[in-house]
């Protein structure tokens, strides 16, 4: 009978400890589309809330540091849209807020702009810096999607801007 109260009770640890051990971590995923032919791009970060909201306390000092304030939310999409860069064969891509959704823990943020069309891509430059000082583990992973290739480059604190090169 302890055997199977001392199992009942480790078993109950190692499922309550799960979703702590699942994310130790604080990792988002950026994707860039672009397309040759149009010259279209999109950009989509996505975030957990959780990693998020800590970070609201330097992005949006003058809100509330919680997804529920309107404020804050457009504090941060400022703040990605100014820390996120990034250049089509030499030339750099404005991108303008096209929405941003938030699901449960889930937050995804979107851009669209246009670079050169009509040509074929060569080479990518990115650089980003999300959420300085905030967390020293950040980590965040950028897939570039071009005519059905995709690159991927992580960047962590410190990280300077990288290149992708495509075949044209």
């Amino acid at each position: 009978m302890k055997r199977r109260t001392l199992l009942a009770g480790l078993t109950a640890g190692l499922v309550l400890a799960t979703p702590v051990l699942a994310h130790r971590g604080h990792a988002g995923l950026t994707v860039v589309e672009i397309d040759p032919g149009t010259g279209a791009v999109t950009v989509s970060h996505r975030f957990a809330a959780h990693d998020v909201e800590p970070a609201l306390v330097t992005v949006a000092p003058d809100a509330q540091p919680t997804l529920d304030d309107p404020a804050a939310v457009a504090a941060l999409e400022d703040h990605l849209d100014r820390r996120f860069r990034l250049e089509v064969d030499g030339t750099r891509i404005d991108l303008d807020h096209a929405a941003t959704d938030m699901a449960g823990d889930n937050i995804r943020v979107d851009y669209a702009g246009s670079g050169p069309s009509g040509v074929a891509v060569r080479l990518v430059r990115v650089d980003l810096d999300f959420f300085p000082g905030v967390h020293d583990d950040q980590e965040q992973q950028v897939n570039i999607r071009v005519s059905g290739v995709t690159r991927t480059v992580v960047f962590r604190p410190g990280s300077v801007a990288q290149t992708v090169t495509f075949a044209g």
